[in-house]
């Protein structure tokens, strides 16, 4: 799982996503704005998952599911590192 958001993304506090090469940009929820926060500072997947169950009261199931439903999204709309490189 790619641990980091494309370098071109510009995130706000509040949650929106830009990307300036396409000029397209998103919303996310809490729990995106904290999963960005911990892939920004480098934290593991396990480690995500477990700050989300801390953070959110979930299980560490719905914890897993969502990060990585969250990174198939990102990847999807090429925001991560690894799509930089395939386009390479």
């Amino acid at each position: 799982m790619s641990n980091s958001l494309n370098k071109n993304i510009a995130v706000s506090s509040a949650g929106l996503l830009f990307n300036p090469v396409n000029g397209e940009s998103f919303s996310v929820n809490p729990i995106g704005i904290s999963i960005l926060n911990y892939l920004h500072k480098g934290k593991s997947s396990s480690e995500i998952c477990n700050l989300l169950v801390e953070e959110f009261n979930v299980e560490p199931e719905t914890a897993e599911r969502d990060l990585l439903d969250f990174v198939n999204l990102l990847r999807h709309y090429q925001l991560t590192d690894d799509d930089d490189k395939k386009s390479n």
